[in-house]
């Protein structure tokens, strides 16, 4: 966490989208908020860029590179995992702060060793594509461990931004889902970071939970030559973020409850459990690093009931940066939620194009979540209606790429009833980018 001075950081804006009037005795308030931040100076730079002092945020990134048994098989899995940090590691912007860790049963530092980071330049990247010709294969698989030791390497720079790349080929097998929990529990908050799972003998639920987390992407690589692109890419996205830990805090009047606080934008996310108090009727909810992009969180506040004519502020958004010395940084940005109350029926019962969006899109991954479970605990009908459903909400939203993953698991009869048969046989790797893939969200058409 650091101080930024207005030179470095994007701005904020808060847009609030919601219907305001509520029926007599009308008590749940619903809106959506938008967050966007434009004008970072260093969004999209890559290696061999340099900055002036204050120019570009101190960021430490750790890659990790999963080094079991599995991932000998077949052997290119491994040759190509070693390609893909590579091309990463060309990604990194000159004085990055980075190190490179290899993980089995027990994490192993790779690059450059000693319980640090490298900076980058020429000569630390090439460096550290030396040591990746020394990595092979053999051992178990304890993903916690490689999350530790990630967070004492991060820790250990005065780095702004700490971001962890971590790609896995299996499951967790060689430790308890306690210890994973409680690696995840402990670096929360503390670096985010984008989980990977190559081939298709991994958890779908495991890479999901870290990712979540850790307020990272997930995704699936099925083919393993296509580790490096999408390297490539998460770098990139990593070297474009500007500010660190940013939190959406949220003030409520005295008898307003919040009722959910989620994330529908790019993808679901749900954050409610997460608040941590921040004074009297005030609360902030983690939102991780930020480049110039856009976000959308759907916002559910009760409040006390009132009479006609009457109007309240139901709640105060705005963004912070918690500071090390206790205090924030205010990022200047702020959004009313309100609520009026109106005996005119046309009014109150009208439902927001964004709120009804966003809630058919957090349904839709709940239904495909749901439908994957069922077909795999042999409920074909539940899984065909469950299945069923998130066709017709992907059709109706056009969410166009979440409809295209649907129809390899679904023969669609018609999308728009959700009318449905299951396919008798589903490659592998389709049933798990639609599961990894399902809180892919898409916006509201404008």
């Amino acid at each position: 966490m650091a101080n930024f001075s207005k030179s470095n950081v994007p701005q904020f804006s808060v847009d609030v989208y919601q219907n305001e009037y509520l029926p007599d005795g009308g008590r749940e308030v619903n809106a959506i908020v938008t967050v966007t931040s434009t004008g970072g100076g260093t969004v999209g730079s890559v290696a061999g860029t340099s900055y002036a002092p204050g120019q570009g945020p101190a960021a430490g990134v750790a890659i990790m590179v999963d080094c079991s048994g599995s991932m000998d098989y077949p052997p290119t899995k491994m040759r190509n995992a070693r390609d893909a940090t590579a091309a990463a590691i060309d990604t990194l912007r000159d004085g990055t702060h980075f190190a490179v860790i290899g993980g089995t049963h027990v994490a192993k530092e790779v690059y450059p060793g000693g319980g640090r980071l490298a900076v980058a330049d020429r000569t630390t990247r090439e460096q550290a594509k030396q040591a990746l010709r020394r990595l092979s294969a053999g051992g178990g698989t304890a993903i916690g461990t490689w999350l530790r030791l990630a967070d004492r390497l991060l820790s250990s720079a005065d780095v702004a931004i700490r971001h962890g790349i971590l790609l896995t080929d299996g499951r967790n097998e060689h430790e308890s889902p306690e210890d994973l929990k409680a690696a995840l529990d402990s670096s929360a908050g503390r670096f985010t970071c984008d989980a990977r799972g190559v081939g298709t003998d991994w958890e779908v639920k495991e890479v999901t939970g870290i990712a979540s987390a850790l307020l990272g992407t997930a995704d699936i690589v099925a083919d393993p030559t296509g580790l490096a692109a999408d390297f490539t890419q998460m770098m990139e996205t990593a070297m474009g973020k500007e500010v660190a830990d940013v939190a959406l805090r949220l003030w409520t009047p005295v008898g307003t409850t919040i009722k959910f606080v989620k994330q529908v934008a790019p993808t679901v996310e749900e954050l409610t459990g997460r608040r941590t108090e921040a004074g009297p009727r005030a609360g902030d909810y983690p939102t991780g690093s930020w480049g110039d992009e856009s976000r959308d969180y759907h916002v559910c506040v009760e409040v006390p009931s009132a009479g006609l004519g009457q109007e309240m502020l139901a709640a105060r958004v705005s963004l912070v940066v918690p500071q090390p010395d206790g205090s924030v940084q205010n990022l200047g940005a702020q959004g009313l939620v309100r609520a009026v109350w109106t005996d005119d029926m046309v009014a109150s019962t009208s439902i927001n194009p964004q709120v009804a969006h966003y809630t058919g899109q957090a349904e839709l991954a709940q239904a495909i979540q749901q439908g994957l479970d069922l077909r795999k605990a042999g409920d074909m009908d539940g899984a065909t209606a469950k299945l069923g459903r998130a066709v017709q909400l992907a059709s109706a939203s056009g969410n166009a790429d979440t409809a295209k993953l649907l129809a390899k698991v679904v023969d669609v009869v018609d999308a728009a009833t959700g009318t449905v048969r299951l396919k008798a046989k589903v490659a592998e790797a389709d049933e798990m980018t639609l599961e990894t893939r399902s809180t892919k969200t898409v916006r509201v058409k404008k």
